[in-house]
């Protein structure tokens, strides 16, 4: 681990993979109304492409995903923003398991009201036990 890894307190979608979801529905949007010929096509590829726009709106919208800040770890949403504080949290852990060849991992938030929270790459940005150990140096591991 690097020394700016413990810098960093804020994790999010990246910038990059947000505009590829974008551009994706954008495409699938104009295809939807230049290209398909029979309804059905043009129905599927519409739905696809608005889908896609509206994930990307809102994947933007709740830019930071995660954040230390100095009241708490604020859990952005794509409605609201959660704040938990250290007394809070019940557990928090990476877990992983295989699915089609790959290891997936994944940040879990377990808080006092029995709510799970779960964050994947897609959502911190970064490899979920770079931030579970940015997490545990500051102090929030759970009781």
């Amino acid at each position: 681990m690097t020394e700016n890894a413990f810098k960093q307190t804020h994790w999010s979608p990246s910038a990059g993979g947000i505009a590829g979801c974008a551009v994706g529905g954008t495409l699938l949007a104009i295809s939807a109304v230049t290209l398909a010929t029979d309804p059905a096509s043009r129905l599927v590829a519409g739905i696809a492409g608005f889908g896609l726009l509206v994930f990307a709106g809102f994947s933007w919208h709740a830019r930071p995903k995660l954040a230390l800040t100095p009241e708490g770890l604020a859990v952005r949403g794509w409605v609201r923003t959660r704040l938990l504080t250290r007394g809070s949290l019940t557990r928090v852990r990476v877990t992983e398991f295989q699915r089609i060849g790959r290891t997936q991992r994944l940040l879990e938030i377990e808080t006092d009201d029995d709510e799970l929270l779960i964050l994947s790459r897609w959502d911190l940005g970064t490899d979920p036990r770079d931030v579970f150990d940015v997490l545990s140096a500051a102090g929030y591991t759970g009781r």
